[in-house]
């Protein structure tokens, strides 16, 4: 069901009333659990970054997707295990749709995760920084 879409609303009015229905509450389950996060379309499906990208959701002819990634799969394995699972990615339907516990738990798993790896980024920015100003010598 992946199509070009200008942003998620219209992603979402395209889909069959059940797949729209799972991922209109997927979508606020995601913005309530992280509502600094920006909405995206990337690889043609709805995305939420927040200090890098976050998660994914799209619907596929017999399911629908989140992709929260192999790391929050491992973290929350036996919860994800209840799904079909493939590469970071989890699998449900509207007879077995994702409990709002472990969209959330996942969300803040992996704000926590991107917020991490920025301050490592920054701090790895700035002890680069220092060590390129002390290795500097002047020539005369």
């Amino acid at each position: 069901m992946k199509s070009e879409s200008a942003n998620v609303d219209d992603y979402l009015s395209k889909l069959p009333v059940k797949e729209r229905t799972l991922l209109q509450n997927l979508r606020k389950i995601i913005l309530t659990t992280a509502p600094k996060a920006k909405e995206v379309i990337g690889y043609g499906m709805p995305g939420y970054q927040y200090h890098g990208m976050l998660v994914y959701f799209a619907a596929f002819k017999n399911h629908c997707s989140f992709f929260p990634g192999t790391s929050m799969l491992e973290q929350f394995g036996k919860e994800a295990e209840l799904f079909k699972t493939s590469k970071g990615t989890l699998q449900f339907t509207a007879d077995k749709p994702l409990p709002a516990t472990l969209v959330k738990k996942i969300v803040k798993a992996r704000m926590k995760q991107n917020e991490e790896r920025e301050h490592a980024r920054e701090l790895k920015k700035v002890s680069t920084k220092k060590s390129k100003k002390g290795n500097s010598s002047k020539i005369n």
